[in-house]
């Protein structure tokens, strides 16, 4: 009976082959006998589904002291090793051996034991004998074989292992998306089952769709096998993201890998300076500067200035082209820290005020700036004082015309009218655009409230001459706008 053992079982097994020479008294010579061959197999006896075969092979007859030879041949007939097998002859009594070969590992008296060891698929091992036989009768001659056979099975070992890789840019800018590639590989030697990646973003991060984490499902994985992911997010505020993925399978093993990327924005900052305060029909210069207070480059920065109607453009520098109301100046890429500065010249040529205001626009910035000022007229009143009779004699009147002309381009207002007499006139009587009082030798008329652009107004004041000499009248004008005052004299002769 065979039996197959589990694995890693030794089967022992045993099987004994006994033949019978005759010895005969004829002198038949070795070249002329008859072979025959004895063979039995294991296990069942038959060769079918049998492990191992064992030949004796001898003459039929041999003469008394005439020599011969036997051999005993294992052959494996599986295409599988046989091991640990083990070969005992019981030598006949009534042989005188010349030789064995191979030698016997073992052998005490008759009995000669091999320990062959393995036997190879489809390989024959033969142990050869010499001699002759020492009397008549019967040979009788019986090996044993022990061996043992090995039924193996063998249950594979594995241990899948997880490695995960994240990339992302090393900079962006604020407004650009932030692309993010994951790939998951399996590097062990076994399936990896429901591999889950989380990626929880860091406070700053976000999806498109306003999530603050990532799941990505690579499902299953078989040794070597890779699955690639890729999805973006947008930061909302500058700063440096170090953003941390895990890959989780069922079996427990677990990776991650970590991506950081600093987030960066052009900031542009934008003054603009004007005067406050300028008069009507003179130049005005307005001066702009963008500067770059981000960490990033500005590219593609574009200058607009708002021009106030009621300005006249005389100029820009850097380029500014006056198109529609607008100045634009292209300013290219403005690095971190660095500006740029432009001017702007107009001649003023409506009162009012006037707010200016400029844009600054590049990739991802903008900002703005503005400026007032006032274009005002001035009030240029001229004062002229003649006499009409000149000279005149001690007892005459003489008649002194005052006129103001406002030659500015802003009214005058509270426009006061003082005449002041010498000794050596008096006052006889006055007119004018207001009432007037006398004091002694000075004649005050009343304020005008208004006197508009080119706008004159006459006075007449007589006097009458009560002494004689080169005198002189004195006219004195005050206004809002005037200080100090204007002074005119009028020179008389009296005789």
């Amino acid at each position: 009976m065979f039996t197959r053992h589990g694995s890693g079982t030794l089967a022992r097994c045993f099987v004994a082959l006994c033949a019978v020479l005759t010895i005969s008294q004829f002198a038949f010579g070795q070249s002329g006998a008859t072979m025959a061959t004895n063979t039995t197999f294991y296990p069942g006896g038959s060769q079918s589904g049998s492990v191992l075969a064992l030949d004796r092979v001898h003459p039929s007859e041999v003469r008394v002291n005439a020599p011969f030879e036997y051999k005993l041949q294992i052959r494996n007939l599986t295409p599988g090793k046989v091991d640990n097998v083990v070969l005992v002859e019981s030598i006949p009594s009534g042989f005188a051996v010349a030789s064995i070969s191979p030698e016997p590992t073992e052998k005490t008296g008759t009995t000669a034991t091999w320990k062959i060891g393995s036997i190879a698929p489809r390989e024959t091992k033969t142990v050869t004998f010499k001699g002759a036989a020492t009397g008549l009768g019967e040979l009788r001659g019986c090996a044993n074989v022990t061996f043992s056979t090995e039924f193996c099975s063998s249950i594979r070992v594995v241990e899948p292992a997880l490695e995960l890789i994240k990339e992302a840019p090393a900079e962006v800018i604020l407004c650009d998306p932030i692309p993010y590639r994951v790939i998951v590989r399996n590097t062990g030697t076994g399936v990896a089952e429901d591999v889950r990646i989380d990626d929880q973003l860091p406070s700053g991060l976000m999806t498109a769709e306003g999530q603050t984490s990532v799941v990505m499902n690579a499902g299953t994985l078989m040794a070597g096998q890779a699955r690639e992911f890729t999805f973006s997010v947008r930061g909302s505020r500058t700063g440096v993201y170090t953003n941390t993925a895990v890959a989780t399978e069922k079996g427990g093993q677990r990776a991650e890998a970590s991506a950081t990327t600093r987030v960066l924005q052009p900031v542009l900052q934008v003054t603009k300076s004007c005067p406050s305060e300028r008069l009507l029909k003179f130049n005005a210069q307005f001066a702009i500067t963008v500067t770059n207070v981000g960490d990033a480059p500005a590219r593609n920065t574009i200058l607009t200035d708002r021009f106030p109607a009621g300005l006249t453009f005389s100029g820009a520098s850097d380029g500014g082209q006056l198109e529609g109301g607008l100045i634009n100046w292209s300013l290219g890429t403005i690095e971190p820290g660095a500006s740029r500065t432009v001017t702007v010249d107009a001649v003023c040529n409506q009162k009012g005020d006037f707010r200016n205001t400029v844009v600054a626009k590049s990739y991802c910035s903008e900002a703005s700036a503005e400026c007032s000022m006032r274009v005002k007229g001035v009030p240029a009143i001229l004062l002229e004082c003649i006499d009409v009779e000149d000279p005149i004699q001690v007892g005459q009147n003489i008649t002194y015309i005052i006129t103001i002309l406002n030659q500015g381009t802003e009214v005058g207002t509270n426009v006061v009218i003082e005449c002041e007499f010498p000794a050596e006139e008096e006052y006889v009587t006055a007119e004018g655009p207001t009432q007037h009082s006398v004091s002694g030798k000075i004649v005050r008329f009343e304020p005008i409230p208004v006197l508009a652009e080119k706008e004159s107004q006459r006075y007449r004041v007589v006097g009458k001459g009560t002494g004689t000499g080169d005198i002189r009248f004195r006219v004195r004008l005050t206004s809002d706008q005037i200080s100090p005052a204007v002074n005119e004299e009028e020179s008389t002769h009296i005789y």
